[in-house]
């Protein structure tokens, strides 16, 4: 259990102290949740301190890798943690957008499919001994997702002041090069897909 492997473990520890920041019925127990007002648009606390939640361990996902390459200490737990960490960071921040209303379902039911279905291509990829390397829309997929989720964290911030829906942008965008990369990891698989042993 090296450096990187603990920076992943802690960023899959994190996934429900975001969950329960995020769920905690907090009027029940007669907590006042403090409000901070820009202009017309409010950002409450609880949506600041899921924001620094999720920015450090986006941090770590950087951080684990690049250590792992740089220290030669590349794992067997590494391969298989950090990319379940990645996405179940990515893909429960988006659940409980689209649980609370926040965001419409379709295209987190877009993401989800995507990551099913490569996840068994990779599955394939793997039996035949071939390695699906991360490609540019899988990366350029990664990087809008984060900041997808952190412009909605933000209300929209600084953006909705004047009107710009740049959230909105971002998580459909997030969507579209989600489904482009799927399709291009199907495409390099597809003669192992349809193959008849």
């Amino acid at each position: 259990m090296n450096l990187p492997n603990r920076l992943t473990v802690m960023r899959i520890i994190m996934i429900p102290v975001i969950i329960l920041i995020a769920i905690f019925p907090y009027s029940q127990f007669g907590i006042e949740i403090p409000v901070l007002q820009f202009g017309f648009v409010t950002l409450s606390a609880v949506n600041i301190v899921m924001l620094v939640l999720f920015c450090v361990a986006s941090f770590t996902d950087f951080l684990d890798g690049y250590l792992a390459r740089k220290n030669n200490l590349v794992t067997t737990f590494g391969k298989f943690a950090d990319p379940i960490a990645d996405k179940l960071l990515v893909t429960t921040m988006y659940i409980l957008f689209a649980a609370q209303g926040t965001i419409p379902v379709v295209p987190v039911l877009i993401m989800v499919a995507r990551d099913t279905i490569v996840d068994g291509i990779r599955m394939i990829a793997s039996s035949n001994g071939v390695v699906m390397a991360a490609g540019y829309l899988g990366k350029l997929k990664t990087v809008v997702q984060m900041l997808s989720i952190i412009t909605i964290l933000l209300n929209n911030l600084p953006f909705e002041l004047y009107r710009l829906p740049v959230s909105d942008f971002l998580l459909w965008f997030a969507a579209f090069t989600s489904l482009a990369s799927g399709i291009s990891y199907f495409n390099q698989m597809k003669e192992y897909i349809f193959e008849s042993k």
